[in-house]
Protein backbone atom coordinates (compact mmCIF):
# COMPACT_ATOMS: atom_id res chain seq x y z
CA UNK A 1 0.00 0.00 0.00
CA UNK A 2 1.00 3.51 -0.69
CA UNK A 3 0.37 6.42 1.72
CA UNK A 4 -0.10 9.41 -0.68
CA UNK A 5 0.49 12.33 1.81
CA UNK A 6 3.81 11.89 3.60
CA UNK A 7 5.53 15.24 3.92
CA UNK A 8 9.39 16.16 3.76
CA UNK A 9 10.66 18.26 6.04
CA UNK A 10 14.43 19.93 5.58
CA UNK A 11 16.50 22.71 6.73
CA UNK A 12 17.89 25.23 4.25
CA UNK A 13 21.42 24.77 3.07
CA UNK A 14 23.49 25.98 0.54
CA UNK A 15 21.35 25.16 -2.87
CA UNK A 16 18.91 22.79 -1.80
CA UNK A 17 16.00 26.06 -2.72
CA UNK A 18 14.25 25.49 0.50
CA UNK A 19 12.68 28.09 3.47
CA UNK A 20 12.44 28.25 6.72
CA UNK A 21 11.21 31.06 8.58
CA UNK A 22 12.42 32.20 11.79
CA UNK A 23 9.10 31.97 13.47
CA UNK A 24 8.31 28.17 11.73
CA UNK A 25 11.58 26.84 13.03
CA UNK A 26 11.46 28.35 16.55
CA UNK A 27 7.43 27.24 16.97
CA UNK A 28 5.82 24.48 18.67
CA UNK A 29 5.79 22.67 15.25
CA UNK A 30 8.87 23.42 14.14
CA UNK A 31 10.10 22.16 17.96
CA UNK A 32 8.31 19.13 17.92
CA UNK A 33 9.33 17.55 14.53
CA UNK A 34 13.07 18.37 15.42
CA UNK A 35 12.46 16.41 19.03
CA UNK A 36 10.39 13.59 17.27
CA UNK A 37 12.76 13.19 14.63
CA UNK A 38 15.96 14.11 16.67
CA UNK A 39 16.85 17.06 14.16
CA UNK A 40 19.44 20.04 14.88
CA UNK A 41 18.88 23.08 13.83
CA UNK A 42 22.96 23.50 14.13
CA UNK A 43 23.03 20.55 11.68
CA UNK A 44 20.90 21.27 9.09
CA UNK A 45 22.51 18.98 6.47
CA UNK A 46 22.76 15.86 8.56
CA UNK A 47 18.95 16.81 9.86
CA UNK A 48 17.80 16.34 6.48
CA UNK A 49 19.90 13.02 6.06
CA UNK A 50 18.07 11.86 8.79
CA UNK A 51 14.39 13.07 8.44
CA UNK A 52 14.24 10.69 5.23
CA UNK A 53 16.50 7.48 7.11
CA UNK A 54 13.81 8.04 10.07
CA UNK A 55 11.25 8.04 7.20
CA UNK A 56 12.66 4.96 5.32
CA UNK A 57 13.12 2.82 8.10
CA UNK A 58 9.39 3.23 9.38
CA UNK A 59 8.43 2.60 5.91
CA UNK A 60 10.28 -0.52 6.36
CA UNK A 61 8.99 -1.54 9.32
CA UNK A 62 5.62 -0.94 8.88
CA UNK A 63 3.23 -4.32 7.95
CA UNK A 64 0.75 -2.60 5.67
CA UNK A 65 2.62 0.39 3.71
CA UNK A 66 5.84 0.23 1.85
CA UNK A 67 5.81 3.32 -0.40
CA UNK A 68 5.05 6.58 0.47
CA UNK A 69 4.43 10.21 -1.66
CA UNK A 70 7.06 12.76 -0.19
CA UNK A 71 5.48 16.00 -0.80
CA UNK A 72 7.47 19.05 -1.68
CA UNK A 73 5.55 22.52 -0.08
CA UNK A 74 5.78 25.48 -3.18
CA UNK A 75 5.40 29.50 -1.71
CA UNK A 76 3.25 32.37 -1.91
CA UNK A 77 3.55 34.41 -4.77
CA UNK A 78 2.90 37.90 -5.88
CA UNK A 79 1.17 39.80 -8.38
CA UNK A 80 4.11 39.33 -10.67
CA UNK A 81 4.09 35.47 -10.38
CA UNK A 82 7.61 35.68 -8.58
CA UNK A 83 8.22 34.04 -4.99
CA UNK A 84 7.68 36.45 -2.22
CA UNK A 85 9.98 34.86 0.53
CA UNK A 86 8.98 37.32 3.20
CA UNK A 87 5.70 35.69 2.73
CA UNK A 88 6.57 32.74 2.84
CA UNK A 89 6.73 30.63 6.09
CA UNK A 90 7.82 27.00 4.56
CA UNK A 91 8.76 26.08 1.11
CA UNK A 92 10.80 22.56 0.29
CA UNK A 93 11.72 22.77 -3.13
CA UNK A 94 10.89 20.11 -5.68
CA UNK A 95 14.61 20.01 -6.37
CA UNK A 96 14.75 18.98 -3.00
CA UNK A 97 11.83 16.01 -3.27
CA UNK A 98 13.56 14.64 -6.16
CA UNK A 99 16.95 14.80 -4.57
CA UNK A 100 15.30 12.89 -1.54
CA UNK A 101 13.53 10.27 -3.65
CA UNK A 102 16.44 9.37 -6.01
CA UNK A 103 17.56 6.00 -5.96
CA UNK A 104 14.50 4.78 -3.62
CA UNK A 105 12.23 2.83 -4.43
CA UNK A 106 9.93 3.29 -1.43
CA UNK A 107 10.00 6.99 -1.93
CA UNK A 108 7.93 8.54 -4.75
CA UNK A 109 8.16 12.06 -5.86
CA UNK A 110 5.22 14.80 -5.13
CA UNK A 111 6.15 17.82 -5.63
CA UNK A 112 4.24 21.27 -5.28
CA UNK A 113 3.50 23.73 -7.59
CA UNK A 114 1.61 27.37 -6.51
CA UNK A 115 0.14 27.89 -9.60
CA UNK A 116 -0.19 31.34 -9.44
CA UNK A 117 3.98 31.36 -9.77
CA UNK A 118 4.51 32.83 -13.46
CA UNK A 119 6.38 29.52 -14.85
CA UNK A 120 3.74 27.18 -13.27
CA UNK A 121 3.30 25.28 -16.70
CA UNK A 122 6.93 25.12 -17.30
CA UNK A 123 7.95 23.44 -13.78
CA UNK A 124 4.58 21.31 -14.02
CA UNK A 125 6.43 20.01 -17.69
CA UNK A 126 9.72 19.89 -15.70
CA UNK A 127 8.38 17.96 -12.98
CA UNK A 128 6.52 15.67 -14.90
CA UNK A 129 9.78 14.40 -16.99
CA UNK A 130 11.83 14.08 -13.69
CA UNK A 131 8.91 11.34 -12.58
CA UNK A 132 6.52 13.28 -10.40
CA UNK A 133 3.54 10.94 -9.52
CA UNK A 134 1.31 14.05 -8.52
CA UNK A 135 1.19 17.81 -7.40
CA UNK A 136 0.65 18.84 -4.01
CA UNK A 137 -1.02 22.79 -3.21
CA UNK A 138 -2.24 23.92 0.35
CA UNK A 139 -3.59 27.28 -1.02
CA UNK A 140 -4.56 28.62 2.51
CA UNK A 141 -0.76 28.95 3.04
CA UNK A 142 0.17 29.51 -0.86
CA UNK A 143 -2.22 32.30 -0.97
CA UNK A 144 -4.41 31.53 -3.85
CA UNK A 145 -7.29 30.65 -5.08
CA UNK A 146 -7.93 27.33 -6.99
CA UNK A 147 -11.37 28.58 -8.12
CA UNK A 148 -10.02 31.69 -9.94
CA UNK A 149 -10.35 30.90 -13.67
CA UNK A 150 -6.87 31.99 -14.65
CA UNK A 151 -5.37 28.79 -13.17
CA UNK A 152 -7.44 26.96 -15.86
CA UNK A 153 -4.63 26.24 -18.01
CA UNK A 154 -2.42 25.02 -15.41
CA UNK A 155 -5.16 22.34 -14.71
CA UNK A 156 -5.57 21.63 -18.35
CA UNK A 157 -1.64 21.27 -18.35
CA UNK A 158 -1.85 18.61 -15.33
CA UNK A 159 -4.74 16.30 -17.62
CA UNK A 160 -2.67 15.82 -20.44
CA UNK A 161 0.27 14.94 -18.19
CA UNK A 162 -1.70 12.56 -16.39
CA UNK A 163 -0.58 13.85 -12.78
CA UNK A 164 -2.82 13.95 -9.80
CA UNK A 165 -3.41 17.39 -8.23
CA UNK A 166 -3.62 16.61 -4.49
CA UNK A 167 -5.44 20.26 -2.81
CA UNK A 168 -5.66 20.96 0.88
CA UNK A 169 -9.11 20.37 1.97
CA UNK A 170 -10.36 22.68 5.39
CA UNK A 171 -8.38 24.47 7.54
CA UNK A 172 -4.76 24.78 8.03
CA UNK A 173 -3.49 25.42 11.23
CA UNK A 174 -0.13 24.01 11.04
CA UNK A 175 1.34 26.63 8.59
CA UNK A 176 0.25 30.07 8.53
CA UNK A 177 -3.83 30.32 7.16
CA UNK A 178 -4.01 33.19 5.05
CA UNK A 179 -7.65 33.11 3.55
CA UNK A 180 -8.94 30.15 5.05
CA UNK A 181 -11.79 30.01 2.55
CA UNK A 182 -9.74 29.07 -0.04
CA UNK A 183 -9.67 25.24 1.57
CA UNK A 184 -13.44 24.87 0.75
CA UNK A 185 -13.64 21.47 -1.33
CA UNK A 186 -15.62 23.66 -4.02
CA UNK A 187 -12.09 25.66 -5.10
CA UNK A 188 -10.98 22.03 -6.53
CA UNK A 189 -14.26 21.53 -9.05
CA UNK A 190 -12.68 23.61 -11.74
CA UNK A 191 -9.96 21.05 -11.78
CA UNK A 192 -11.63 17.88 -11.95
CA UNK A 193 -14.09 20.20 -14.99
CA UNK A 194 -10.62 19.89 -16.88
CA UNK A 195 -9.95 16.50 -16.25
CA UNK A 196 -7.69 16.26 -13.33
CA UNK A 197 -7.65 13.36 -10.93
CA UNK A 198 -8.26 15.22 -7.75
CA UNK A 199 -7.06 13.95 -4.57
CA UNK A 200 -8.65 15.66 -2.09
CA UNK A 201 -6.89 15.72 1.48
CA UNK A 202 -8.15 15.28 5.14
CA UNK A 203 -11.06 12.91 4.31
CA UNK A 204 -12.68 16.22 2.96
CA UNK A 205 -13.15 17.08 6.70
CA UNK A 206 -13.17 20.90 7.61
CA UNK A 207 -10.64 21.14 11.05
CA UNK A 208 -13.07 22.56 12.64
CA UNK A 209 -14.12 19.71 15.15
CA UNK A 210 -17.92 19.31 14.69
CA UNK A 211 -18.42 21.28 11.89
CA UNK A 212 -18.37 19.14 8.99
CA UNK A 213 -19.88 21.20 5.70
CA UNK A 214 -17.95 19.19 3.40
CA UNK A 215 -19.67 15.96 3.50
CA UNK A 216 -22.79 16.62 0.84
CA UNK A 217 -20.46 17.76 -1.63
CA UNK A 218 -18.04 15.31 -1.77
CA UNK A 219 -20.51 12.46 -1.26
CA UNK A 220 -22.15 14.15 -4.83
CA UNK A 221 -18.32 14.82 -6.45
CA UNK A 222 -18.09 10.82 -6.00
CA UNK A 223 -21.03 10.33 -8.06
CA UNK A 224 -19.90 12.92 -10.80
CA UNK A 225 -16.55 12.82 -11.15
CA UNK A 226 -14.41 9.14 -11.49
CA UNK A 227 -11.70 11.28 -10.98
CA UNK A 228 -12.35 12.29 -7.67
CA UNK A 229 -10.81 10.85 -4.47
CA UNK A 230 -10.32 11.07 -1.17
CA UNK A 231 -7.06 10.41 1.05
CA UNK A 232 -7.82 9.90 5.01
CA UNK A 233 -4.58 11.45 6.16
CA UNK A 234 -4.65 13.58 9.73
CA UNK A 235 -8.35 12.31 10.21
CA UNK A 236 -7.33 10.63 14.16
CA UNK A 237 -6.63 14.56 14.76
CA UNK A 238 -9.05 15.61 17.15
CA UNK A 239 -10.10 18.84 14.94
CA UNK A 240 -10.34 16.11 12.00
CA UNK A 241 -11.68 13.06 13.53
CA UNK A 242 -15.51 13.86 13.40
CA UNK A 243 -15.05 13.10 9.48
CA UNK A 244 -13.08 10.10 10.44
CA UNK A 245 -16.52 8.62 11.66
CA UNK A 246 -18.91 10.14 9.16
CA UNK A 247 -16.98 8.53 6.38
CA UNK A 248 -17.67 5.03 7.87
CA UNK A 249 -21.79 5.61 7.85
CA UNK A 250 -20.81 6.58 3.45
CA UNK A 251 -19.41 2.82 2.00
CA UNK A 252 -20.44 4.25 -1.57
CA UNK A 253 -16.86 6.39 -1.29
CA UNK A 254 -14.73 3.38 -0.11
CA UNK A 255 -13.57 2.56 -3.39
CA UNK A 256 -12.39 6.37 -3.85
CA UNK A 257 -10.65 6.12 -0.34
CA UNK A 258 -6.89 6.52 -0.66
CA UNK A 259 -4.72 5.49 2.20
CA UNK A 260 -2.82 9.09 4.00
CA UNK A 261 -1.24 9.97 7.43
CA UNK A 262 -0.06 13.23 6.97
CA UNK A 263 3.41 11.97 8.33
CA UNK A 264 5.43 13.41 10.71
CA UNK A 265 2.45 14.37 12.22
CA UNK A 266 1.04 12.10 15.10
CA UNK A 267 -1.49 9.32 13.94
CA UNK A 268 -3.50 8.64 17.31
CA UNK A 269 -5.34 5.36 18.70
CA UNK A 270 -8.35 6.69 20.46
CA UNK A 271 -11.03 6.71 17.63
CA UNK A 272 -11.33 3.05 17.89
CA UNK A 273 -12.79 3.76 21.20
CA UNK A 274 -14.99 5.93 19.87
CA UNK A 275 -16.02 2.92 17.57
CA UNK A 276 -16.17 0.42 20.88
CA UNK A 277 -13.65 -1.40 19.15
CA UNK A 278 -11.07 -2.46 22.41
CA UNK A 279 -9.10 -4.99 20.54
CA UNK A 280 -8.61 -2.60 17.48
CA UNK A 281 -7.85 -0.15 19.86
CA UNK A 282 -5.41 -2.51 21.53
CA UNK A 283 -3.87 -3.36 17.88
CA UNK A 284 -3.44 0.19 16.77
CA UNK A 285 -2.30 1.39 20.12
CA UNK A 286 0.78 -1.31 19.84
CA UNK A 287 1.85 -0.64 16.32
CA UNK A 288 4.92 -0.77 15.43
CA UNK A 289 5.01 2.60 13.00
CA UNK A 290 2.40 5.45 12.48
CA UNK A 291 1.54 3.80 8.87
CA UNK A 292 0.06 0.63 10.47
CA UNK A 293 -1.55 2.44 13.56
CA UNK A 294 -3.43 4.56 10.54
CA UNK A 295 -4.43 1.22 9.21
CA UNK A 296 -5.43 -0.30 12.17
CA UNK A 297 -7.88 2.69 13.00
CA UNK A 298 -9.16 2.73 9.94
CA UNK A 299 -10.07 -0.88 10.17
CA UNK A 300 -11.66 -0.34 13.56
CA UNK A 301 -13.93 2.60 13.13
CA UNK A 302 -15.29 0.49 9.93
CA UNK A 303 -13.74 2.45 6.93
CA UNK A 304 -12.77 0.38 4.04
CA UNK A 305 -9.55 1.32 1.85
CA UNK A 306 -10.29 -1.25 -1.71
CA UNK A 307 -8.17 1.45 -4.01
CA UNK A 308 -4.65 2.00 -3.77
CA UNK A 309 -2.81 4.62 -5.22
CA UNK A 310 -0.83 2.84 -7.79
CA UNK A 311 -3.76 2.11 -9.47
CA UNK A 312 -4.06 5.58 -10.37
CA UNK A 313 -1.04 6.17 -11.75
CA UNK A 314 -2.01 5.43 -15.48
CA UNK A 315 -1.35 7.16 -18.99
CA UNK A 316 -3.74 8.90 -20.85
Amino acid sequence: MTDVHVHLAALPTPGNGCLVSRKMREGPLGRLICRMQGLSPSDPEGSNRRYVENLLAELAASRHVDKAVLLGMDGVYGADGRLDEGATEFLISNDCVFDACAGRERLLPGPSINPARRDAVDELERCAAKGAVLVKVLPNAQGFDPAEPRFRPFYKALARLGIPLLGHVGHEFSLVGRDQSVGDLGRLVAALEEGVTVIAAHGCSSGLVVVERHLPLMLDLVRRFEDFFVDTSALTLPNRVGALFRLARHPEVFERLLFGTDYPLHVFAYPCLGALAAKGYVRALTAATRFDRQFEVLAAVGVRLTTDFESLRRPR
